[in-house]
Order: C-alpha cells, then sequence, then structure tokens
C-alpha cells in the first residue's frame, strides 16, 4: 500500500497543483494511520528557497543510505507546526534505512523555525544552501508569477515588499496557526539576508550540526559537494552517476539597473554573513 502512493520528491513540484494535492491527500491518509511508526528526521535541509534544494534533497534520496518523505517540503515547523507531532511524523517512512531527512527551504528563514526544531529535534544535523540573494530573490519572483500570484513587475514588487509585510511577523509570533501568504510569497529581499537568518539557528543548535553550503560550490563540483553533505550526515561517500539539473524554470533576464541597485542593498548583509561564515561568498 505505502508504494501506491510512492511519487519521486524531485518530481512533485512540476505536477499540477490538483494532482499534488490528490497525491499529497493520500499519502497522508496513510501516513496518519501509522504515524507512531515512523522515526522523526536526523537531518533537515533548512533552505533557501531557489538555492537548488529540490536538487540536493533528489541527490541525497538516491543514496542507498538515506529516506526521506515523498514529497519534498513537508513545511512542519514553519507552516504546520501547529498540527503537532503526529502530523509530522505522518510524513515519514515507516521503516529506517540508515537516516531519515526532509527537505522545507522556509525554515532558514521562520523566526520561530530554530527553537522548535532545537525542542523536537536537538540532535538534527541541518544544512542551509545558500544562493547569491540578487538572483534567488529574481528566480522567487519568477516563481511566484508563474504560479499565478504574483501581478505587479519585479521592481514593483521590491519596493511593495514591506508594506506588504506590515505587521505579518508580529502576527505569526503570536499565533503558531497562523499562515501568512504574505510572507510566504512576497519576501524576496527579506529572504536574502542570510546573516540573520543563520544567526537564529546558531543560537539554537551547534554550529557543528549546521553545514551551510553555496549553490554557486553545489553548481560548480556537484560532486564534490555532495560529497560534503555525506560525510557530515554520517553515510557512505559515493558518487551517483549523474547530477541532473532538477526543475529549473527559463524567464527573462533582470533589468541591468535594478540588479545594481540590489547588489547595493545587499552589499552589507553580504558582509555581515561573510563574517559569520569566516569566508568570503562569490558574490
Amino acid at each position: 500500500m505505502a508504494q501506491r502512493f510512492r511519487v519521486p520528491a524531485e518530481l512533485v513540484p512540476a505536477l499540477p497543483e490538483p494532482a499534488r494535492k490528490v497525491l499529497r491527500g493520500a499519502y497522508r491518509g496513510y501516513g496518519r494511520a501509522t504515524a507512531s511508526m515512523r522515526p522523526l528526521p536526523d537531518f533537515l535541509i533548512l533552505g533557501a528557497q531557489k538555492a537548488g534544494t529540490t536538487a540536493l534533497y533528489a541527490y541525497l534520496r538516491w543514496h542507498p543510505q538515506i529516506t526521506g518523505p515523498s514529497f519534498k517540503e513537508v513545511s512542519f515547523f514553519d507552516r504546520h507546526y501547529a498540527r503537532g507531532e503526529r502530523w509530522y511524523r505522518a510524513h515519514l517512512p515507516v521503516r529506517r534505512k540508515g537516516v531519515v531527512g526532509e527537505a522545507s527551504p522556509s525554515y532558514l528563514f521562520h523566526p520561530l523555525a530554530p527553537e522548535r526544531v532545537a525542542r523536537m529535534l536537538p540532535n538534527a544535523r541541518l544544512i542551509a544552501l545558500l544562493r547569491n540573494p540578487v538572483d534567488r530573490a529574481f528566480s522567487h519572483y519568477q516563481h511566484e508569477v508563474a504560479l499565478g500570484r504574483e501581478q505587479l513587475s519585479f521592481e514593483e514588487a521590491l519596493a511593495r515588499e514591506d508594506e506588504r509585510m506590515q505587521g505579518e511577523v508580529e502576527r505569526m509570533l503570536r499565533d503558531a496557526a497562523y499562515f501568512s501568504h504574505a510572507w510566504w510569497n512576497y519576501t524576496y529581499a527579506a529572504r536574502g539576508r542570510y546573516a540573520e537568518q543563520l544567526e537564529r539557528w546558531f543560537e539554537a543548535f551547534p554550529r557543528e550540526q549546521v553545514l551551510v553550503l553555496l549553490t554557486d560550490e553545489l553548481a560548480a563540483d556537484t560532486a564534490g559537494a555532495y560529497r560534503r553533505v555525506l560525510d557530515f550526515l554520517g553515510v557512505d561517500v559515493l558518487e551517483l552517476d549523474a547530477y541532473p539539473r532538477i526543475f529549473e524554470r527559463e524567464y527573462g533576464g533582470m533589468d541591468p539597473a535594478t540588479r545594481t541597485r540590489l547588489e547595493g542593498e545587499f552589499a552589507q548583509p553580504n558582509r555581515r554573513l561573510a563574517e559569520l561564515l569566516g569566508r568570503e561568498p562569490p558574490w
């Protein structure tokens, strides 16, 4: 019965939304009935959104000692925390095969996720994947446009980001069950200020439990980056036959003036990130 609902995690984002809902519903129904048998994760891919987490999660799922949910983005510690641990376990594998992990790319950004994860998974290994924040913002914007959730131009959306987010974080902090569409969809620039996000995680976890990887490193030497992740997770280090690009979206280029302005706005946050990591990102 478990195999009937098994869909490769890397394919799920490409499915039409109605099909995704049907598959998720069937998977969750079976999961709830067997939740007590399902172990909590040994590792999490925290994000960042649009930084290559879908590909990395797919590569890890192809390793014989690693398993996880058939659906990427369980989003328990950000979007669904009020549903409780049993709901979370319902999404995880029935039988442990090596190590278990999941990938939800908004965990890195959520203000309450570090303390939530620390309470439930204090020994978890955490992986953060960071992309040039200018490119990440534009990719995020194109994602929202493709889903029909963004009608503004990129420049207008950036200009209205603070307005859209007015009071949203405060409400999230007050109400664990509150889901902020503005926070989820329209935080194009805010998600690229990585240092302040990582600092929250470093306060909740020892640094040796957190691996920070750059998208540039994954792209330039995918096999080498993959080996680093496997060694970090404590599983056998091996190479895949191939490291395909997964779910990449084609779109036009950014206005050069907008890019220049964003590079200036991210200069200080990027310096803060370099100090935090002890190395300069290639941005």
